[in-house]
């Protein structure tokens, strides 16, 4: 019988996770099959763009993974029990239940909320293509004079914020910040982040914490009302609960805790990449949610399985997180690197140049996703007969 290799979302980690595994491992001992709810591959990264009314081309899953012996199951995912090795899933072939040996879970991360009164009935987001294609069109029926309120400094609010203002300059934009616009950056890097918003005439409220949303306004903790006709709400990120209410140990997040292999500590057979792996990194800190993290811990899970499923020694893969790029708009953007410490190093790079590396990384991104299996080997290694999946040691 096959091993049966689930992978469960197909974002940034469970794509290319995805790939990698049907690029390095025999079809004829092993059978990967990848569920995702819908059947486009979603790049989070870019849409704020299309939120404001770019035309943007997702890659079709169906295209993706033709070809390369990956299943693909459409549906979404509403449990998992981890004792029983299944997966309980719901989509247009109905309910079901996928049955696993390895299981690699990547359903990733929407928006928090964090019990904001409002936020949920009232607010938009772009955590998700569905989310950002009604904020879409809610954004074009605003005429001149409309007021967009975006809630977050972080670098989904700050690229949001500058993408709308450089795309709508007849929309009046702001950004309310709990403490210091880019209090994070370099300080030459944040004189460049500060002067964007002025070229772009972005109202920063800095210190203001939001309280409470309304449909035509938020209420900050000062009791200020601030006119919005559309608040976008980008505080942060939410994991499911789905890997707590199976079983799974999470972290208070809600994150799967794993090994320095992306295992769960829990569940041998369980593995979690992405926004959803609650994973320590080089510097001993957990590694922030963002595309680079799902990068490292996608790669270091599929080395870990294959190396376990085929008997060989682990390889282990940096977990170290370089630093942050943020787009401002299409011309503009910051590249700041930071330290082992996560603070921010004095040089940054800024202006078109880092707007076209930015650029460079979300074609390298895309192209990677339409390519999972980067042309397939003309060998792939075989299982061992009587894989040792707990005791092959981790390569120092």
């Amino acid at each position: 019988m096959k091993h049966r290799i689930v992978v469960l979302g197909a974002g940034y980690a469970g794509a290319f996770a995805a790939g990698n595994l049907a690029r390095r491992l025999s079809p004829s001992d092993t059978e990967i099959t990848v569920v995702n709810a819908v059947p486009d591959f979603v790049e989070r990264m870019r849409l704020h763009q299309l939120a404001i009314g770019q035309d943007l081309a997702f890659s079709k899953l169906a295209d993706v993974f033709a070809g390369t012996g990956v299943r693909l199951r459409l549906a979404r995912v509403t449990g998992v029990d981890p004792e029983r090795k299944t997966v309980a899933v719901t989509g247009e072939e109905g309910e079901g239940e996928l049955a696993y040996d390895t299981l690699l879970y990547a359903l990733g991360s929407s928006v928090a909320h964090h019990g904001v009164p409002g936020v949920a009935e009232h607010t938009f987001d772009v955590t998700g293509r569905s989310s950002a294609l009604r904020l879409r069109d809610r954004l074009a029926g605003l005429g001149e004079g409309g007021t967009v309120l975006v809630v977050g400094e972080g670098l989904t609010g700050i690229e949001t914020a500058t993408e709308f203002a450089e795309s709508r300059p007849d929309l009046s934009v702001s950004l309310a910040a709990r403490g210091e616009l880019g209090a994070w950056l370099s300080p030459k890097a944040r004189r460049h982040l500060r002067q964007a918003f002025d070229r772009l005439g972005i109202t920063v409220r800095e210190h203001t914490s939001i309280e409470a949303v309304e449909p035509t306004r938020a209420i900050a903790a000062d009791g200020t009302s601030i006119p919005a006709d559309v608040t976008v709400w980008s505080a942060g990120f939410a994991v499911h609960s789905i890997a707590a209410a199976g079983g799974l140990e999470v972290a208070e997040t809600g994150q799967i805790v794993v090994d320095r292999t992306m295992r769960s500590v829990s569940h041998p057979d369980v593995y979690a990449a992405g926004d959803c792996a609650y994973a320590i990194g080089e510097n001993g800190r957990p590694l922030p949610m963002s595309c680079a993290s799902a990068g490292f811990t996608n790669m270091q899970a599929t080395a870990a399985i294959i190396a376990r499923l085929t008997g060989s020694k682990i390889p282990t893969t940096g977990l170290k997180y370089y630093g942050n790029h943020i787009s401002l708009g299409r011309r503009d953007a910051i590249f700041q690197m930071v330290g082992g410490d996560v603070r921010s190093k004095s040089w940054y790079l800024g202006g078109r140049t880092a707007a076209r590396l930015k650029s460079g990384v979300l074609k390298g991104a895309g192209w990677g996703i339409a390519h999972p299996t980067f042309g397939m080997p003309k060998r792939r290694r075989r299982l061992a007969a009587a894989p040792d999946r707990a005791g092959v040691r981790t390569a120092a």
